[in-house]
Parts: structure tokens; sequence; C-alpha cells
């Protein structure tokens, strides 16, 4: 298939766009730094220069798309959340899909299926309650901004366009997410919890995070919010303790959620409070994921031996 990554120059776009050239697809990413974008992509997938705002060029692969990823948006954890900060992350979200939408609607020939990227974020804060595709939305700016984006995504039904919508929890990878974060600090003998520590972390191993928006591009029976996460969330002093395990480190030193409130403001809420997220559409449509606990994934990423028991166990 011809298949569009907006925002495809990113941690999971680079990973996602390898990932399906394996599978012979042929891929055009639209970015905002094109000559970046090529050198770091390769000569083997096509890049075309887009705003994320307005009409261009770019609408040309549009109308030559089977399927349109939708990945662009300002990072969400990477500065404090003062009003200005909340509004571009949400505006660069919003506007980019509203261009995507619009630039469906106008193609000769419409894709078959728009998988435009959320955020387990959607749910809100839940404590311990499970939480599946079907359950409502949350509070907050992060569930407000997921409602809004999904919404904007929803639009391109109205064409007969299929639109899923991967909600996606913490990825972990080598070249990006949480885990560039936080490993520099276990090697340090510093790692330790974030505050309260019970908050449940629902997690996702980049490999099956791009398997699965793959899955979902081929499979036509898979439409609407997907949450894409491993079936085995845990708690972050759980999470914690496994990372410490396989880096053969300490875990004591935990964050104080005053002190990451003190600086980063109502960001820190992103951190400090969780979801119980189950991928419940997933696994009733078959999807098999290859990390399905938090060990297995920490052990591939970071390239430490598995000794049999630990691989088999359950963390969660």
């Amino acid at each position: 298939m011809n298949i569009v990554i907006a925002g495809g120059s990113g941690f999971i776009g680079q990973a996602l766009g390898a990932s399906l050239q394996l599978d012979h697809h042929h891929i055009t990413v639209l970015s905002r730094n094109p000559a970046r974008a090529a050198a770091s992509l390769g000569p083997s997938i096509a890049v075309s220069e887009w705003d994320g705002r307005n009409e261009g060029p770019w609408q040309q692969a549009i109308d030559e798309a089977d399927a349109v990823v939708n990945l662009a948006g300002e990072p969400v954890a990477e500065a404090r959340w003062t009003a200005a900060r909340k509004q571009v992350i949400r505006e660069s979200r919003l506007n980019a899909t509203y261009a995507l939408v619009e630039a469906i609607k106008r193609a000769t020939r419409r894709p078959r299926v728009l998988v435009s990227a959320s955020g387990v974020g959607y749910y809100g804060a839940r404590d311990a309650m499970p939480v599946t595709e079907a359950t409502p939305s949350g509070k907050g700016f992060l569930a407000d901004l997921s409602v809004a984006w999904e919404h904007e995504a929803r639009q391109a039904e109205a064409d007969g366009v299929r639109v899923v919508l991967p909600r996606i929890g913490m990825v972990l990878g080598r070249d990006g997410g949480a885990l560039t974060k936080m490993v520099p600090l276990f090697k340090l003998f510093m790692g330790g919890p974030i505050a309260p520590g019970y908050q449940w972390v629902s997690w996702i191993h980049i490999k099956d995070l791009v398997a699965l928006i793959g899955w979902a591009i081929c499979n036509d029976a898979i439409r609407g919010p997907v949450n894409a996460v491993s079936p085995n969330p845990l708690t972050m002093s759980e999470f914690c303790r496994t990372l410490a395990r396989v880096l053969r480190r300490p875990s004591w030193l935990p964050v104080p959620e005053f002190a990451l409130r003190l600086r980063l403001g109502e960001l820190a809420s992103m951190l400090t409070t969780g979801q119980r997220a189950e991928p419940r559409v997933a696994a009733n449509g078959g999807f098999v994921f290859k990390f399905p606990n938090v060990a297995m994934a920490l052990h591939d990423l970071l390239d430490r031996p598995v000794d049999e028991a630990h691989q088999f166990r359950q963390v969660a």
C-alpha cells in the first residue's frame, strides 16, 4: 500500500515507517523539516514538506494514499504546562488533524483508513479501576485534549473513511520515550518510583505499538478507539522495581510528588496519576503481543540476557 505518515520523523514515526517498509509498503512522511527528515529516514522513504496547518503540495501524497497515519503534535511532557504551552500542544494536534481530514475530503481517491493517534490520558485519573475502549472520557487537560483530537479525526468517517484511534500508553523504546530519561538515573544509583508509587502505568513496547498500528491499517474490521497498551499494566513502584532488577541497580530514591508539582506545575499530574487500561479491542481482534509483560520488554530493549524463570514471570 501507499501509506502517508504525518509526524513520521519522530520516535514512533521512524519505527513505524521502518516496520511498514519491511512489509513492502511505500511510505511518504509529512514533515515540517523535510531536509532533516530525509537525512534521518534514508532514501527509501519519501518526504513531503508540510506545516501541519495549511494546504500545499503535500496533499498530492494524500491523493495517492491507501492509508494515512497521523502522529503529528508537539511533545506533551517536554516543558511545564503554562497556558501558552497547553495551547501549542492542543493546536498542533487539532490543526494537523483538521488539515489531514480536509485533504482526505478533497482527494480524488480517498484513502481507505485514517489511523489517528490519541492517548490513554483520554480516561483521566482512574486509580486502580480498569478502563476499556468503552469507558467514558475523564477530566483534565489530557482528557479534554484527547476527546477533541479524536472528534476531529472522526470527521473523516462522513466521507466513508474507516477511522482508527489508537489510545497510546507509555511507549518503551531504545531511541526515545520514558526509558531514555529513566535509565541514566538508575545507572547512577539515583532511580526510584515517582510518588505516590501506586499509580498505574499502561505501557507498550515500541515493536508492539508499530505492529498494532500496522495490524489496524490492514484489518478492515477494526475501527474507532483501540487501547494501544500491553495486556499487563502495573503500578509505578512495580515498574521501577522491575527496571532496577534488569539494570542490576536499586530502586530506592522516590521522586516526591510535591517536588514534581513545584517544578512542573500541572504537568506533574501526568506523572503522579495513571490509568489501568486494557487492550480489549486488540485482544478480541486476535492481535498477539510479542512483549506482553514488562520484564520481557525491558530485557529486549536494554540488551540484558533473560533467564528462563524471569522471562516467564508475570510481573503485573
